[in-house]
């Protein structure tokens, strides 16, 4: 028998933070027969800085949640390894597809091979458990399986667009309008799916306005974090880079469009923070609040992201809280008091606007 969930919490948090992600232990995942251990034991590897804030969830929603970002990560992993990019996009749209009626047919097929390290084969798991997910999705109520089915379905469609336009663009995505559409299908979909079904927030057109520009503050972490290894595959989500794909190894020449990409790109991101704030500002002011301190937690892991991402684009980061431990103790604060989620929200929202003034200013003095 299982303890409560509110006992597992502190431990999965706990072992969470702790796991190895470039290294994760296959055999030992790959042994799991329980659906709720895999889910759990799987998600840190799977979702990175996603899963805390899944785990500080209420049960349901935490549950529900864990769920559906499995199913999205599988069709990131589709994305990202399968090598036929004229038979990517169907891919995708037949894994959408899956949830109708629960269906959940076999997934597509991908070869084991493909993985480049351990951190893809532990996506792959995904796929080759699916099952054990596929279980644990049928054991949720209605509502739950309709909202996971509707997002996965909308994100698998539009990755099948951005799969099909980068194919057509050779690799490339031409404009911040395409790289916008690409962060409201990736990031945008699960935000909404927050707001409707973790969040209980009605979706208006400000919040969907808000959420949609959010995604692309998220997503930017991923694509600044990666601009290197997107490229070595070649990928690129900005024109200027278009030299480099397939580039392995980048001259000083290339070296310098990267930089000056990252630095654009991580300013776009700054400018979304504002919205952020709008968002956990329609959470509960008073009282307890879960959702309250899970965002306040993605938003502070964010903050310590983009402080890094400046120093790789040539400049200096800002304070804040850097260590783990500091984040989740505000985090924890900020579920207990409105108050104290206001304070840490609004130092992080000075901090993004005094660094997005500073690197402007710098950025149009080298220029």
């Amino acid at each position: 028998m299982k303890l409560p969930f509110f006992i597992r919490r502190p431990w999965l948090v706990v072992r969470g933070t702790m796991a190895n992600r470039d290294t994760p232990d296959l055999a030992a995942l790959a042994a799991i027969d329980d659906p709720e251990d895999f889910v759990w034991a799987v998600l840190p590897h799977a979702a990175r800085s996603f899963a805390t804030s899944i785990l500080v969830l209420p049960r349901r929603e935490a549950w529900a949640a864990a769920i559906g970002y499995l199913y999205c990560r599988i069709l990131d992993t589709y994305e990202d390894l399968h090598p036929d990019v004229d038979a990517r996009p169907e891919l995708l749209r037949s894994f959408g597809a899956r949830f109708v009626d629960d269906g959940l047919g076999a997934p597509p097929a991908i070869s084991a091979a493909l993985a480049r390290d351990d951190r893809d084969r532990g996506h792959l798991l995904l796929i080759e458990r699916i099952e054990l997910i596929d279980k644990a999705f049928r054991e949720l109520d209605t509502a739950d399986r309709s909202s996971i089915a509707e997002l996965v379905h909308n994100m698998a469609g539009g990755m099948a667009w951005a799969s099909e336009t980068l194919a057509a663009q050779t690799g490339v995505l031409e404009d911040a309008d395409q790289r916008a559409r690409y962060c409201h299908y990736v990031i945008g979909e699960p935000a909404l799916y927050a707001m409707r079904s973790l969040l209980h927030l009605p979706v208006t057109a400000p919040r969907r306005a808000d959420a949609l520009r959010v995604s692309e503050m998220i997503q930017l972490a991923n694509i600044t974090r990666d601009i290197e290894k997107d490229l070595a595959n070649g990928l690129a989500y900005h024109p200027a880079l278009r030299p480099d794909l397939g580039s392995a190894a980048l001259d000083a020449p290339a070296e310098e469009r990267v930089r000056a990409v990252r630095e654009e790109l991580l300013l776009e991101a700054l400018s979304g923070v504002d919205a952020y704030a709008r968002l956990v500002g329609d959470l509960a002011t008073s009282g307890i609040s879960q959702a309250r301190g899970a965002a306040v937690l993605m938003l502070s892991f964010t903050d310590r992201y983009y402080s890094r991402c400046a120093v790789r684009a040539g400049h200096v980061g800002w304070p804040g809280a850097r260590r783990s431990l500091m984040i989740y103790a505000n985090a924890v604060l900020a579920t207990i008091s409105a108050r104290w989620a206001k304070k840490v929200v609004d130092g992080i929202v000075g901090e993004f606007h005094r660094a997005a003034t500073r690197i402007g200013s710098a950025s149009a003095e080298a220029g």
